[in-house]
């Protein structure tokens, strides 16, 4: 009974440690960003992959959206709260360190469109990674993280409900039962 007590308790200790620990990271990088690189010079790191520009951007990646800032950041706020509520669904630490990025992310960026606001959650997200065809910040690399995160427990068919632990037994228990050749071995016939 202790033990199925604890997980619960385990995996949301996990999740608010992963996006705790992502979400610092990305606010102290924009900080320093914005310090380092507010005199608009751009910071070669690996020549023709990436440098390091300050750019405030209103709208979504690569730009998209500029004039509907406020429709992302609303769309952010959806965003944190379904993935909180998929985290607390889960029985899967993996897919909780996943939805733990994936959150860390969305609050990041959401963050600097409150903060960063002169109107109704229409602030611009500071972003200073410069890939050449876009730039970025270190919350985009964790939405980046948890979309190929998620994509790989799907393809490996990591369980993510009890339900899905409950097929995974079953189908288990079949496969068993098809291993000892449709034997009963406490009758020592065969099954029907």
């Amino acid at each position: 009974m202790t033990i199925r007590q604890g997980r619960p308790r385990a995996r949301v200790a996990v999740f608010a440690c992963v996006a705790a620990v992502a979400l610092v990271l990305d606010q102290l990088t924009k900080l320093w960003a914005q310090s380092a690189l507010a005199d608009g010079r751009t910071v070669p790191v690996i020549p023709r992959l990436l440098s390091l520009t300050l750019v405030h951007n209103p709208g979504a990646s690569l730009g998209f959206g500029s004039s509907m800032t406020w429709v992302i950041s609303l769309l952010a706020v959806v965003a944190c709260v379904a993935i909180v509520v998929l985290a607390a669904r889960t029985v899967s630490m993996r897919w909780n360190a996943v939805l733990a990025l994936a959150f860390a992310g969305a609050l990041g960026n959401l963050i600097d469109r409150v903060a960063y606001a002169d109107g109704f959650l229409n602030g611009k997200v500071v972003d200073f990674l410069n890939y050449g065809w876009s730039v970025g910040n270190v919350a985009d690399i964790w939405l980046m993280v948890a979309g190929i995160g998620i994509v790989a427990l799907i393809v490996t068919g990591e369980p993510f409900s009890k339900a899905d632990l409950a097929r995974l037994d079953e189908m288990r228990a079949g496969s068993d039962t098809r291993q000892d050749g449709g034997k009963d071995a406490s009758k020592g016939g065969d099954t029907l």
